[in-house]
């Protein structure tokens, strides 16, 4: 299991709702040499509701791992992790992925207010640097993030950004990236059915840097994670 991939999972059907699709998740926690694996959910439709009805010892029916991961380069001495609600569960791993590799890791974490931010613990004890924003307060706002951003790569110069959860953040990171010098990657959500490839449930349009052309292509399979410049929202 790398960092960026993500499971499909059978959903238990319950006497108000019945799933038939798997629903894609990003792992939040997982262990290769005890076969164990967290996902991090927000309980809102069918699928997560019938999750939501699992006791411990209940069996669920899991696909994967599955798609590509995050890449980390040998070179990379600082990178910055921005993400906003569960999209925090697919950056968590790779904020520990980092610092096992001694790479500097600063985490902008992003809710609705300072009760709904999540995660911060799980960073801060990787060895992040932390930066909580809010929309209740105004420090979401997309000129208050970039000042934030900036005055991180000032401080300490980002090599890489990686992003998840935030439209915002995906649409802003491409032009800081470009003019600071840095490369970024975003994972993607997506409705996904089969999550291989092969019913193209989950097309989305991705830009070619050299032409600039759109290029359908399959979150699941050819993603999650894709270059920031890739990105058409």
């Amino acid at each position: 299991m790398k960092p960026g991939q993500f499971f499909n999972l059978q959903c238990p059907q319950t006497e108000q709702d019945k799933p038939f699709f798997r629903r894609p998740m990003s792992t939040w926690f997982a262990n290769a040499e005890q076969a164990y694996v967290d996902f991090l959910y927000k309980v809102v439709g069918a699928g997560t509701r019938g999750l939501s009805t699992l006791r411990p010892q209940d069996a669920v029916n899991v696909l994967g791992p599955l798609g590509n991961c995050f890449t980390l380069q040998p070179g990379h001495r600082h990178i910055l992790v921005a993400g906003r609600g569960v999209g925090l569960a697919t950056l968590a791993p790779l904020a520990e992925h980092a610092a096992a590799h001694d790479v500097k890791v600063t985490a902008l974490l992003s809710a609705r207010d300072r009760e709904h931010l999540m995660s911060q613990q799980r960073f801060l004890t990787s060895g992040a640097a932390v930066i909580d924003v809010t929309d209740s307060d105004g420090s979401s706002a997309m000129a208050q993030v970039e000042q934030r951003i900036r005055a991180v790569h000032q401080q300490c110069p980002i090599d890489a950004v990686y992003t998840c959860g935030s439209s915002r953040v995906i649409q802003l990171l491409p032009r800081l990236s470009q003019e600071l010098g840095f490369s970024g990657e975003a994972a993607l959500e997506q409705q996904m059915a089969c999550g291989l490839g092969m019913c193209y449930c989950c097309v989305r349009p991705m830009r070619n840097k050299e032409s600039q052309t759109l290029t359908d292509k399959r979150v699941c399979y050819d993603g999650p994670v894709f270059p920031l410049h890739e990105v058409v929202l």
